[in-house]
């Protein structure tokens, strides 16, 4: 039988690494931020007849942006969203796109003001604050039959930190990408954040619920080490499987998706990447090392 639990020392030095790494960059660098969480202008045009977006985007070069983004919409009309809220410069945005076809029509220019997006921001941790806890609090009340040779609530405990894991290198990821790549995050990361949250629990609880089955039905004869190792064996395949999936499929928007879900698609990619590795070597070792710490305390 492989032993996976029983090599943990390796996982917990290569995932602090990369913790002690992400939180270091999130510190000197932060994140990049987009619109949705600084401010600016949203600006729509729609022409009569059909206009290509490269013409477009070639419109607007040379106007000195921040943070750009251009999605098509229907009716041959266009959403521009740029950092600034300058009227000078929306003036010259304006010039630049009416002056792409006569049939152009500037039909709304909304503004985002810094407060709306201080509150966005807000939201937008919070949210992620209170998915960990309610997922932490479902993962020990599920587990609640559970009393040896560890309570119910270190298995929440054990997905709690798992998840803050996942999310901390996530975002440390982006941190990197932003400074030296110049990648934004704006409100789609955070549906990406959530949706890794969500999956990474879903993989963390099946291995949880075959160690919960092995220890019910086990002889007495077999340590907890053994079981949590035996029962990572017997769901890795599964693991492996689904989430290798889902990455080909998200590579293939990467690669082809456009820059518009950019950012939403590499982050669901770190993130089922770093969720799988989480949940087959992280936690469930913590269970162990709980266990291990709870008898040298009752032996001391």
């Amino acid at each position: 039988m492989i032993a996976i639990i029983q090599k943990r020392r390796y996982a917990y030095i290569f995932s602090l690494t990369l913790f002690a790494i992400s939180v270091i960059a999130l510190s000197l660098w932060g994140l990049r931020l987009g619109i949705d969480f600084q401010g600016g202008t949203l600006m729509e045009v729609r022409f009569s007849e059909n206009i290509e977006k490269q013409k477009v985007e070639e419109s607007l070069t040379g106007l000195e942006l921040q943070s750009t983004s251009l999605q098509q919409g229907e009716n041959n009309s266009f959403l521009i969203r740029y950092l600034s809220s300058d009227e000078a410069k929306n003036e010259q945005v304006r010039t630049a796109l009416t002056g792409i076809h006569e049939s152009a029509e500037i039909v709304r220019t909304d503004f985002f003001g810094s407060s709306v997006s201080k509150e966005l921001t807000e939201k937008a941790i919070e949210a992620v604050i209170v998915a960990i806890i309610v997922i932490a609090l479902y993962i020990a009340w599920a587990f609640r039959k559970l009393s040896r040779p560890i309570p119910s609530w270190q298995y929440g405990l054990g997905a709690l930190i798992a998840l803050v894991h996942d999310v901390v290198i996530t975002l440390g990821v982006f941190s990197f990408l932003g400074n030296f790549y110049g990648v934004e995050i704006g409100i789609p990361f955070i549906a990406a954040i959530l949706t890794v949250l969500g999956y990474s629990v879903n993989d963390t609880i099946v291995v949880y619920d075959r160690i919960r089955e092995n220890l019910l039905r086990h002889s007495g004869k077999e340590d907890f080490e053994s079981i949590i190792n035996r029962s990572v064996l017997e769901t890795i395949g599964r693991s492996l499987n689904t989430s290798m999936t889902v990455v080909v499929v998200l590579l293939a928007i990467i690669l082809f998706g456009g820059t518009t879900i950019f950012a939403f698609s590499l982050a669901l990619l770190i993130g089922v990447l770093i969720g799988t590795y989480s949940s087959i070597f992280v936690a469930s070792s913590l269970l162990v090392t709980s266990s291990l710490i709870k008898y040298t305390k009752r032996n001391s």
